[in-house]
């Protein structure tokens, strides 16, 4: 396994268990990257660990224990994290408390996302931008403040008691939503798919359903994501290449994910709160059947832009408006949205486009939907959908 492939899938657990053992969210951070940094010189000499997130682990938290000793109050705190900081286990839900303390009212709700898919998610501070559609450096700002002030007003490292749950779920879904997102289509890199973060997103999802089985929104997210994985097997060809869902060979789709999917949605049919996810997880539900009724998608999205109206919505009801009056008609609601900062936008657009036989117009949303794509197998998708116009 390839370095990076290790810093993708361990660097959250890292943080969250060296958080959990010494409290301090910059110290975690610090020593994993010297952990990640020291790996990266001797792994290639001595060859891989036979466990290589415990090596990390293990190095960053001898970092952590040789910079307290450095400093006047680590030197006083040190007796008591030694024993922990020796603990070999790693508890299942550490990262389900990094969520929450990474989630904390105090902190403001893009500042409670952006934070933990850099510090669960490992992504980096340019992918988040992307996923926010903000400047790198407004989202470099926004972590850097979020940080200071968990520091600052000592936010504590648990999950929450019952009665304060609610009022911080929203922004945990919201968190492991984003980072299943970029597991379920990557910003960057080689491959459509982030397979550990789509993963992690699932595992997450289930402790959530677990700690909190009456609260519709994370069933509803649960089903959503496994939905959508369910599908992850036949969205790529044999060399990586991307398959739209109408060329997708169905029979190569997980039949127990979607089976588990479609019986949350009808629990969350039956609870009769209808949110965001839920509505979402419907539409993922009707793509998974056999052939996807288009007009039923268009309706579930008019629900969802009445709870959680937004321009992505919008934009992806645009797409079900094209199966069912046209791409005509699509454009034209296309146009009207901004995001023209957003790849995807400039990927339907161009879609639309050739389909009404305007190849120059095509050509030139296909140019700018390549030019916003850090996605290998996406970009040479959408390079080949250009050049077919062009012939």
């Amino acid at each position: 396994m390839r370095l990076d492939a290790i810093y993708r899938a361990e660097y959250g657990r890292a943080v969250s268990v060296i958080t959990r053992d010494f409290g301090d969210l910059d110290l975690a951070e610090d020593v994993v990257q010297d952990a990640f940094t020291a790996a990266a010189r001797r792994w290639p000499v001595h060859g891989l660990p036979p466990s290589p997130a415990g090596w990390i682990i293990t190095a960053a938290r001898n970092r952590a224990i040789d910079r307290l000793r450095r400093e006047k109050t680590g030197r006083a705190l040190l007796p008591q994290l030694i024993p922990l900081a020796a603990t070999p286990e790693f508890p299942a839900d550490d990262r389900l408390r990094l969520i929450f303390t990474c989630c904390h009212p105090a902190l403001g709700m893009p500042a409670r996302v952006a934070l933990t898919l850099r510090l669960i998610g490992g992504l980096t501070t340019p992918e988040i931008a992307r996923a926010f559609l903000v400047p790198e450096a407004t989202m470099a700002q926004r972590l850097v403040r979020a940080k200071a002030k968990i520091r600052e007003a000592r936010l504590p490292y648990r999950v929450p008691d019952a009665d304060e749950l609610p009022g911080r779920l929203d922004a945990v879904l919201a968190a492991v939503y984003l980072i299943f997102n970029e597991g379920h289509s990557a910003t960057t890199g080689d491959a459509l798919t982030r397979d550990d973060l789509a993963t992690e997103a699932i595992r997450l999802g289930r402790l959530l359903v677990r700690l909190l089985p009456h609260a519709p929104e994370a069933t509803g997210l649960l089903a959503l994501m496994l939905l959508a994985e369910a599908r992850r097997p036949a969205r790529t060809g044999p060399d990586g290449e991307i398959v739209l869902l109408a060329d997708q060979d169905r029979t190569r789709w997980d039949p127990a994910l979607i089976a588990e999917g479609q019986e949350l949605v009808r629990a969350c049919l039956r609870a009769g709160r209808p949110g965001p996810y839920q509505i979402q997880a419907a539409i993922n539900a009707v793509h998974c059947t056999g052939t996807t009724d288009w007009p039923q998608v268009v309706a579930l999205y008019d629900q969802l832009l009445i709870v959680a109206p937004g321009p992505v919505a919008s934009l992806n009801r645009a797409v079900a408006v094209a199966e069912v009056s046209g791409p005509s008609a699509a454009l034209e609601l296309v146009d009207a949205l901004p995001l023209h900062d957003y790849q995807l936008f400039h990927a339907v657009r161009a879609d639309l486009l050739r389909r009404l036989g305007r190849d120059d117009e095509a050509v030139t949303a296909y140019d700018e939907a390549i030019a916003r794509t850090g996605n290998g197998p996406t970009a040479s998708f959408l390079r080949r959908r250009r050049e077919t116009v062009r012939r």
